[in-house]
Formats: C-alpha cells, sequence, structure tokens
C-alpha cells in the first residue's frame, strides 16, 4: 500500500504542477488580452473625439444652421454634430476663465458667435479625411471661420499608432513566450510517464492506444487551468470595475466573456498539441535514449 502511495504522490505532484504553470500562463495572456481591448477602445474613445468647429456669422438664421448641420451630418465621416448657441459659447469661456475676467461687462456685448462642435468617426480621424470635410464648407457665406487642429491629430495618431505596434509586439512575444512554456511543461509531464510508454509498446499497444489517454489528461490539465485562471481574470475585472467606473464601461459582458472563453479554449487547445508532439516523439524512442 505504501509503494502505490509513493507512485501516486510524484504523479500527481507532476499533474499539479504542470496545471498550476499552464493556469498563470494563461492568466498573463487573459491580462495582455484585456489591456489590448481596453487600449482599443480608449484609442477609439480619442479618436471620436477629433475633428472641428465651425464658427458662423453674427447674421446667420436658425434655417441657416439647421440645413448646414444637416448637411455636415450626410457625410459618412461624421459621428456627431453640436450646435451651441453664443450665450452657450459666452458661458463655457466664462467657465474657463473664472468670474475674474466678466467679458459682459467689459465689451457691454456678446463677442461670440455660435457653433457648430462637429466630431468625425475614429475610420476618418486623421487630417487629410477633416480637410476633405471642411475644405467646401470654408466656401459657404454662413460660415465665418473653421478652427481645426490639424498638427495636433497628426501627433496624436503617430503616438496611437507607436502605442498600437508596442502592444502588438508584446502581445506577439507573450503568446510565443506562453506557448513554449505550456509545451514545455506538458512535455516534462510526458517525460515522467515515458518508461510507460515504453512498456506499452513492448506489449503491442498501437500507437493511437499509448497517445490517446495522454491527449486525454492534457486536454482535462487545459481545460482545468484555463477554468482556474478564468476564475482569477473574473476576481481581477471585478476588481477594476468596482475600481473605476471608465473601466467597468469598457469592460462588459460582452468584452469579457468572450476573452474568457478564448482562455480555456486557447489552454485545451496549447495543451493537445504540446502532449500531441510529445507523445510521438517518446513513441519513436528506443530504451536506450530514454536515458538521454
Amino acid at each position: 500500500m505504501a509503494k502505490k502511495r509513493h507512485h501516486l504522490i510524484p504523479l500527481f505532484s507532476t499533474r499539479a504542477t504542470a496545471t498550476i504553470s499552464v493556469a498563470l500562463v494563461l492568466f498573463i495572456l487573459g491580462i495582455s488580452a484585456f489591456v489590448g481591448v481596453v487600449t482599443h477602445r480608449v484609442t477609439s474613445s480619442i479618436k471620436e473625439n477629433m475633428g472641428f468647429v465651425v464658427i458662423f456669422n453674427d447674421d446667420v438664421t436658425a434655417s441657416d444652421i439647421a440645413s448646414l448641420r444637416e448637411r455636415i451630418m450626410s457625410s459618412q465621416a461624421v459621428a456627431s454634430c453640436e450646435y451651441s448657441s453664443p450665450e452657450v459659447v459666452l458661458d463655457r469661456w466664462q467657465k474657463m476663465v473664472g468670474e475674474e475676467e466678466d467679458i459682459m461687462r467689459l465689451a457691454g456685448v456678446n463677442p461670440f458667435q455660435g457653433e457648430l462642435d462637429v466630431h468625425v468617426k475614429a475610420s476618418h480621424a486623421s487630417a487629410d479625411s477633416i480637410n476633405e470635410i471642411v475644405a467646401p464648407l470654408m466656401l459657404m457665406p454662413q460660415v465665418n471661420e473653421i478652427k481645426v487642429h490639424t498638427e495636433l491629430i497628426d501627433q496624436i495618431n503617430a503616438t496611437l499608432k507607436n502605442v498600437a505596434l508596442g502592444l502588438s509586439l508584446v502581445a506577439v512575444a507573450l503568446l510565443i513566450v506562453s506557448f513554449v512554456l505550456i509545451f514545455n511543461t506538458v512535455r516534462l509531464s510526458v517525460y515522467s510517464r515515458r518508461f510507460t510508454i515504453y512498456t506499452m509498446k513492448l506489449v503491442g499497444a498501437t500507437a493511437g492506444f499509448i497517445r490517446r489517454p495522454f491527449l486525454v489528461d492534457n486536454i482535462v490539465n487545459g481545460l482545468v487551468a484555463g477554468l482556474i485562471a478564468v476564475v482569477a481574470l473574473s476576481l481581477l475585472v471585478y476588481y477594476c470595475r468596482a475600481l473605476d467606473l471608465t473601466v467597468a464601461s469598457v469592460l462588459d459582458v460582452t468584452v469579457v466573456a468572450p476573452i474568457l472563453v478564448a482562455v480555456v479554449i486557447v489552454g485545451m487547445l496549447i495543451c493537445f498539441i504540446a502532449a500531441l508532439f510529445a507523445t510521438n516523439r517518446y513513441l519513436r524512442l528506443t530504451y536506450d535514449e530514454m536515458f538521454k
């Protein structure tokens, strides 16, 4: 009985170590996926806040404003268009500079004109796309001025591209490292049972029959590791959502659920592939080669 326990404890220890190792790697992959999604959504939000401001002449009429607003909204590149009356613009400016500078008291009249604040879609958030929209509007008689900060837009786009490239490189590197770590972990697990494989070969078992239990065991290990990683990632997401409302709006169920499912599937798939390669390798070895 003691001999049986002697063999069971190392086997359990090996499986537990392999499962925990895979779960940790999947946990890191899941965090990388969440960071990528948050970055993508923040990037889209920043781009959708880009646009331009149309400033009207003093003699513009309500029908002129409605007509121009309808024309701008008809463009497929425009996401939103909001009109601010001269009074709203004045109030906004007054809040920005403070009550110390009362422009109405100094000037006697409201010096601001009505404005249209136009935001473009993320796919059109570039200086060239915005200039294409602005060019015909500048020729309209009811338009006094159009403010477009093209240099700032180009700078933001360049920064976002660099961030996206850096995150993509990190994600690819993590994926490669994760696969190598999981592959080596599973291979060590199969290595500890290499003599069982050789014994099964001696009694005439086919390669498929020998391979099957190893593949099933490692698929189950990948499933368990994936579930452990899912629990850890769920707790992390819950904590982040409770900590910051912005994160809560970004990491909703439609984002979190697919990533958690993908983590489990990736864990099972990588463990299956690693076990397949490892068992095939030891099926080809002779008894002497088992010791190398």
